[in-house]
């Protein structure tokens, strides 16, 4: 990547309303650096949580734990996904997803809470491989993703926006610590 590309965040044109809630949360800063520290904080946030803290919900009618986690896993592996197939040139237009009918479908209830904080490092991992290994040519493409155009580099933002988003919740409705406990 070139120093151009670390020097600032994307431009509101570069993605859509929407993704401001996401894209806003990052810092110009390494963002690439960025996912891989998020990569570290998940998993010290998950070590040492049973199987019974994966099926917590913090409230009736909100996901568990292990739901979260594998909507942070699908999610981040569309959103680079689309990335990819925006970076390579690709012109076809990309449908949208919808986010309830991946987690109602995606089996999470049935899977171990340690094997789906494994399969975030292994998602974490390709996408951080994925972004650092692309020309510096392919971050200011675009291409249209759910109805709205998209540069890469702001599909990256949203993808480290997206995950820094729900392990906020995951720390503040969660899993909060307690004032006595941080005393």
């Amino acid at each position: 990547m070139t120093d151009n590309f670390r020097a600032g965040r994307p431009d509101p044109s570069e993605y859509a309303p929407y993704a401001e809630k996401y894209i806003s949360l990052i810092p110009e800063q390494d963002v690439i650096a960025k996912l891989e520290q998020q990569r570290r904080d998940m998993l010290l946030l998950l070590s040492g949580r049973t199987e019974q803290d994966g099926d917590l919900r913090y409230a009736d009618g909100k996901w568990s734990v292990k739901q979260a986690l594998g909507h942070i896993n699908d999610t981040e592996r569309i959103f680079t996904y689309r990335a990819l197939r925006i970076a390579r040139g690709d012109k076809t237009s990309l449908a949208g997803f919808e986010q309830d009918d991946y987690v109602r479908e995606g089996g999470f209830q049935f899977r171990t809470l340690s094997d789906l904080t494994e399969d975030f490092i292994a998602v974490r991992r390709a996408t951080v491989s994925l972004f650092r290994n692309l020309p510096d040519t392919a971050w200011m493409r675009r291409g249209v993703t759910n109805n709205h155009e998209f540069t890469v580099r702001a599909l990256l933002y949203m993808t480290a926006g997206h995950e820094l988003h729900h392990a906020k919740i995951l720390r503040e409705r969660y899993f909060p610590v307690s004032e006595s406990s941080s005393k």
